[in-house]
């Protein structure tokens, strides 16, 4: 049995959202959050070429009918390979289209993988600084327009590593840096009428690469709160910032205190 969203927690009825990478781990969550404070949703996922896209996409259509299943065509999904800027520019224009408006994009969609110095190549330049960098900057581009129109907003999943690298990530956290220097330019640039910030994520869950239990207490020994943080700390903060109308061009950091002991 499925159950229903409470009718109490209407917040951002009648808006819409766009979140990309919405069919796993925390973009389905946000998108799920969002949903259930009553906005429209549109689901992106990556085009199903081999196994992962194909699990993605897989994902996203039971995404689309568990929140459908909540408040009937309320959702939809588009897929969409955000290294190409013709696909960027249809996502946008059927994004608007789907519900008449658009007043939320969480520039959510990631890669994340190891580069160590001595075996960088130019694809992973053009994967990670592609999703991390190129698709949020076009994406937020094109949906200017209607976010404009709307006084909308735009929320940018960061990482702490923008500030702080990680061992063998140059490129992410490369990416991540020129991402949350993009967050601030964008506010500068997209004033008065649309406001955009960012949230950059400690632990909340484990990479999907592989990572043994030592590594992660090692990670959790750094932490000041000695914990993990959950789902619920990013879907919070991006309530938060989406309800503020009066914040633009900030960061908010949720890592338990982890760049303290850098």
């Amino acid at each position: 049995m499925v159950e229903k969203h409470s009718p109490a927690t209407q917040l951002l009825a009648g808006k819409t959202a766009l979140v990309t990478g919405a069919a796993n781990r925390i973009g389905a969550q946000i998108a799920r959050t969002l949903h259930q404070n009553g906005a429209n949703l549109i689901i992106h996922h990556r085009h199903s070429s081999g196994n992962k896209s194909q699990e993605s996409s897989h994902n996203a259509q039971a995404l689309e009918a568990e929140l459908n299943s909540h408040r009937p065509g309320s959702s939809v999904r588009y897929q969409a390979e955000l290294s190409d800027t013709t696909d960027i520019e249809s996502l946008a224009q059927n994004s608007i289209q789907a519900f008449g408006q658009l007043d939320i994009l969480v520039n959510n969609a990631s890669s994340f993988y190891p580069t160590p110095l001595g075996l960088i190549t130019e694809q992973h330049w053009t994967e990670l600084l592609g999703s991390n960098l190129k698709a949020p900057l076009f994406l937020s581009q094109a949906c200017y327009p209607a976010l404009k129109e709307s006084n909308g907003c735009i929320i940018n999943l960061l990482d702490i590593y923008a500030t702080s690298p990680l061992k063998n990530h140059s490129l992410y956290c490369c990416a991540k840096a020129a991402n949350q220097m993009l967050v601030k330019s964008l506010a500068s640039d997209m004033a008065p009428e649309v406001r955009i910030n960012g949230i950059a994520p400690g632990a909340i869950l484990w990479p999907e690469v592989d990572q043994n239990d030592l590594e992660q207490q090692s990670i959790l020994d750094k932490i000041p709160l000695q914990k993990k943080g959950n789902l619920d700390n990013i879907t919070q903060a991006v309530l938060f910032l989406i309800n503020n109308d009066y914040i633009t061009g900030e960061v908010i950091t949720i890592d338990g205190g982890r760049l303290l002991n850098n």
